[in-house]
């Protein structure tokens, strides 16, 4: 089914959820700093995700501001004011109070000293610092510039091979592709206030958002795939797949599940209120709506 007008306009978060929150949802880090730490708290510290939170309202702004400028049907003020409020309705020490409190409460002591001691390791500092390099805004021009020509360079390999179960270990595509579809409804409830009656309803925008599920799906592959090869491309073969070890343990596939499911609550949290905004921004007589 073809997305209306108004579902356009946010199409560009499908983009960001794919390409600026990749690395967070596919490669399964935490971080954060504290005096007197917890358990979780260690374990965020020594592993990435605190330096990539950190540029994450920047980047969820970045990505809606260019997605919208594409389009061609935002004036570009306007795109660049939605993006400063994106970036305003995200707070980056909410997310890491967010994973750490979840980390807590989701995994046993054990669990979280195994992924601690598999970060400290020194193949686990160099993953970190990989995945921490690759989520920053230049990394992601280079991946979608470099796409194809990674794909070609490493058709047949066996890390080519190894990206099944790389992708099912960490749940990427799957995950990218359901906080997609979950930003795309929140912001529906605004927009189908927006409308008026005027335009479609909130059920006729769902169905509309989950008919193209499917194909959202195979895009976002590709760009794990894409993002994947640049990110390891440094590893050994043997390197991805002691990675992938630790990823498939019981440790690392808990911790994977957890942060997963946190920054996707951290993400959803804001949109209602992005959406309202965006609703007063775009059609301000609405504003009492």
């Amino acid at each position: 089914m073809r997305v209306s007008p108004r579902i356009d306009l946010f199409a560009p978060l499908y983009r960001l959820t794919a390409l600026r929150s990749l690395t967070l949802l596919a490669l399964v880090m935490a971080g954060g700093l504290a005096e007197a730490e917890t358990r979780a708290e260690s374990v965020v510290r020594v592993s990435p995700l605190g330096e990539i939170i950190e540029q994450y309202p920047a980047m969820m702004s970045e990505g809606i501001r260019e997605g919208l400028k594409q389009t061609g049907q935002v004036d570009p003020m306007v795109a660049n004011t939605v993006g400063g409020i994106v970036s305003n309705a995200f707070s980056s020490a909410a997310i890491r109070r967010q994973v750490v409190e979840d980390l807590d409460a989701g995994l046993s002591d054990g669990q979280l000293q195994a992924v601690q001691d598999w970060y400290e390791t020194p193949l686990g500092q160099r993953m970190a610092q990989a995945e921490v390099s690759a989520s920053s805004p230049s990394a992601w021009k280079t991946i979608q510039a470099q796409g194809s020509s990674l794909v070609d360079r490493y058709k047949g390999s066996q890390r080519a091979d190894m990206f099944s179960r790389f992708d099912r270990v960490t749940r990427a595509t799957e995950s990218t592709v359901d906080t997609a579809v979950a930003v795309q409804l929140g912001l529906a409830s605004a927009m189908s206030a927006f409308s008026g009656g005027q335009g479609p309803t909130y059920d006729q925008m769902k169905q509309q958002i989950e008919d193209q599920r499917f194909m959202l799906k195979g895009a976002v592959e590709q760009q794990v795939y894409a993002a994947y090869l640049y990110t390891y491309q440094d590893f050994s073969a043997d390197e991805i797949d002691t990675y992938l070890d630790f990823m498939g343990s019981d440790a690392g596939s808990a911790f994977n599940r957890v942060v997963t499911d946190s920054i996707q609550k951290a993400i959803l949290e804001p949109v209602e209120n992005v959406g309202g905004q965006l609703v007063r921004l775009l059609n301000p007589g609405r504003s009492g709506s």
